[in-house]
């Protein structure tokens, strides 16, 4: 079967992220549906003539159900339209394609997905600072902080806490307060090291360094609601520290 949709990370938000494989779907593309949240220069790269339709959410607010762009792509490659479902990040990670994978082949439409810099990497490179570390954090964790039906998730806490490694964040700027509890409330030390980076690897990046205990405080400081990703763990402190602590390691 002839490939008529794909599902496309966009990357964390520059366009100089985006993938090379990305860009020819982009302007392959009929048809473009995307989040609201992918930077409009990605968005220009679209042909002339090609229908790009915002089925994002921002603020909380869902302008498109999930059933509806599920049934936007059926419909769009029935009608023998090459489309493109361009979400921010990877697609993979926290964004829905299972649900749409499922829609697709129970009509029989094939379909290819294209990975995308997911905003973990992002942040990490503006930061400097690797989310995994020799003798320091050797695992990884990448969490939702919020629940399908709003509010906190359902995690193990305990076993997180306990994991050690670095813990990411995504959609965590709302509920930052709770998750900062049920850590410290599962054995997590409150001066545990915590970074918040608002629109990681765009020009208005910003970021928000402190602890667990401290930047629920500092982050509800600071107005608005961009996206934010949320860093916890031993990795994210000062380079220089970090190598002294790996000296130290290896000289044990």
């Amino acid at each position: 079967m002839t490939t008529r949709v794909s599902l496309t990370g966009a990357g964390p938000g520059d366009p100089e992220l985006l993938t090379l494989k990305a860009w020819r779907a982009i302007k392959a593309a009929d048809v473009i549906l995307h989040d609201s949240l992918v930077d409009p220069r990605i968005i220009a790269l679209a042909r002339d003539d090609a229908k790009c339709i915002d089925v994002g959410k921002r603020c909380g607010r869902h302008s498109t159900s999930q059933q509806q762009i599920n049934q936007l792509l059926v419909e769009y490659a029935q009608a023998g339209k090459i489309v493109v479902r361009l979400k921010g990040g990877d697609p993979m990670i926290f964004g829905r394609v299972t649900e749409e994978i499922e829609a697709l082949e129970a009509h029989g439409i094939a379909y290819e997905v294209i990975p995308g810099v997911t905003a973990a990497s992002a942040a990490a490179a503006s930061l400097g600072l690797s989310l995994t570390q020799r003798e320091v954090a050797r695992s990884v964790h990448f969490l939702t902080g919020h629940g399908a039906e709003g509010g906190l998730p359902a995690h193990d806490w305990v076993a997180l806490t306990r994991a050690g490694g670095t813990l990411v964040i995504y959609m965590g700027r709302e509920t930052l307060p709770g998750l900062a509890s049920h850590f410290i409330e599962s054995g997590m030390r409150p001066d545990m090291p915590a970074i918040a980076i608002e629109n990681a690897s765009l020009p208005d990046e910003h970021i928000i360094h402190g602890t667990i205990s401290s930047l629920p405080r500092s982050v509800g400081d600071r107005a608005g609601r961009c996206p934010t990703l949320i860093l916890v763990g031993e990795a994210l402190v000062n380079k220089s520290t970090v190598t002294a602590t790996l000296k130290m390691a290896t000289a044990v």
